[in-house]
């Protein structure tokens, strides 16, 4: 399996602007800049690798852990997870530093220190994690 997207960059590093188009047409001709990467965080300009990359994380994970869950004999009513991708200016660079996944989980039956085990074996085993496990992934979880 391969997924695709692309990327079309326009202008200079500061100034210039790109536009993101993935296969699926989830993003179609979505707007980017330095200005939706590190000035505007509300998002409403565009989007930005950091949040893409949260994205993927925070589906991936939600995924890993409800086929954990369901191999466990377990069912979620809901799986929220959020991602946060840390940025930092490093010196002369930017470098993500860090990414937390915050879960809140609704599966009827299982124990808290099941459901635990299973949302820690899922962080470092899905495939985005593991990818991306050269920066630090920490992960906040709650059962209610």
């Amino acid at each position: 399996m391969k997924r695709k997207a692309t990327a079309i960059w326009q202008g200079n590093g500061a100034d210039g602007k790109g536009s993101l188009t993935s296969t699926s047409g989830v993003l179609d001709k979505t707007p980017y800049s330095s200005t939706t990467r590190f000035k505007n965080e509300d998002g409403r300009e565009g989007t930005n690798p950091e949040e893409l990359i949260a994205a993927a994380h925070s589906g991936c994970f939600a995924m890993a852990l409800s086929y954990a869950l369901t191999g466990a004999g377990f069912t979620a009513t809901e799986l929220k997870v959020e991602a946060a991708v840390s940025i930092e200016k490093i010196i002369d660079h930017f470098e993500i530093t860090g990414i937390n996944l915050d879960l809140t989980g609704k599966v009827p039956g299982i124990s808290e220190e099941k459901f635990l085990e299973l949302a820690g074996a899922a962080k470092v085993n899905c495939p985005v994690s593991r990818a991306l496990k050269a920066v630090d992934i920490t992960l906040s979880a709650k059962l209610v």
